[in-house]
């Protein structure tokens, strides 16, 4: 099958052909990354993973449609095509902690540690143990190779960058990892895909926590977590509402607190899980959000040694422009302190390092 792609000027990732599995999702994303690879003349082989079992509020089990769109997307492009189940590995070495994090009051993400734990390590280590040379994915980002060593970079399209969700991935990696969108904007790829009539053209971009779909969050928490009604306050002890539980809300949000009433909206400003309260204000920026010192563990340098303290840029949560910082170690631990303040800073999510345009690491936010 020919696929002619010379008139988007994407450049080669490898000098010759090699045998490459790419992982698809059924979405836009990972079908042309897969076509780009095919079309450049590599042997592309589709690997499907299920990660998780259960249906949506509708009865519909997401990972059957998303794999009959890759089913659609593989025969178009006539590439073989496998399913993985690792649902049993994802329950184990995501979910469990997802829960647990929940239960203390935060709010990890459980998509970072998915790309960690399933991605680039159970889907990984089974692509090469099947003989190919690659695996290959759709995300936004780039890898660059100096002087023999590989580094994870931002991609081109920088409302899509995806490096901040790869920061925990090692360099051993990398050098076995192909990422086909690095040098395209999301508009291009949605125009490659209707040119060659992918199926899932038009798809929807997936949001949010990978494995909950199309579903009420909350609810979803619920049948996980046994929670106790308690109290929206003001930071003066003023009782405003009722909540479902401290662990349903996080640090900054505004929709779903239902609370009304005149004046601006109400953003939750701080949480104190031990008594269930929830403190909330009516001001988007107050100053109990406001921080320019974080506190970081659970390192993970790619191809950098870090210094006792060296300037970088860090940011901390996706879609966030990077923030200046100085970044010093004090009694074994990694301290952070930014030029600027950071909004809504959430224990157990992730901060990631760059240095330009090279993500250097990641770490998890302790404080």
């Amino acid at each position: 099958m020919i696929l002619d792609i010379s008139k988007y000027n994407i450049p080669d990732l490898l000098d010759s052909p090699k045998k490459i599995m790419v992982g698809m999702s059924g979405g836009v994303d990972s079908a042309v990354a897969a076509l780009i690879l095919k079309a450049q003349g590599h042997e592309v082989i589709a690997g499907f993973m299920k990660n998780w079992n259960e249906e949506d509020d509708s009865g519909v089990c997401t990972a059957e449609a998303d794999y009959d769109d890759v089913i659609s997307v593989c025969e178009s492009l006539d590439i073989p095509y496998y399913a993985f189940d690792f649902s049993k590995e994802y329950f184990e070495k995501v979910f469990t902690q997802f829960i647990e994090d929940y239960k203390n009051g935060h709010t990890p993400n459980p998509d970072i540690f998915c790309n960690i734990e399933i991605k680039f390590n159970h889907f990984f280590k089974t692509a090469l143990n099947l003989g190919v040379d690659y695996v290959a994915t759709g995300h936004y980002c780039s890898i660059k190779k100096e002087n023999d060593k590989y580094f994870l970079a931002k991609g081109k399209d920088s409302k899509k960058d995806q490096s901040y969700f790869l920061a925990g991935i090692n360099e051993e990696v990398l050098s076995k990892v192909l990422f086909p969108l690095g040098n395209l904007e999301k508009s291009q790829v949605r125009e490659i895909a209707k040119d060659f009539k992918l199926k899932n053209a038009k798809k929807k971009d997936s949001t949010g926590v990978c494995f909950i779909g199309e579903r009420n969050f909350k609810k979803f928490l619920s049948e996980y977590i046994e929670s106790t009604k308690g109290k929206f306050k003001k930071l003066d002890g003023t009782v405003v509402g009722n909540h479902e539980g401290a662990c349903f809300y996080t640090l900054g949000q505004r929709k779903g607190l239902g609370l009304g009433g005149p004046g601006e909206p109400w953003y939750v400003v701080k949480k104190n899980h031990d008594d269930n309260t929830v403190y909330v204000e009516r001001n988007k920026n107050h100053p109990e959000l406001l921080r320019k010192s974080i506190v970081a563990k659970e390192l993970n340098w790619i191809n950098f040694t870090p210094s006792e303290k060296f300037d970088c840029s860090a940011k901390i949560r996706y879609r966030q422009a990077d923030s200046k910082c100085s970044v010093r170690y004090d009694q074994g631990k990694l301290v952070v302190e930014f030029e600027e303040n950071q909004r809504a800073v959430c224990p157990k999510q992730i901060i990631a390092f760059y240095q330009n345009d090279k993500c250097i690491g990641s770490g998890v936010i302790e404080c």
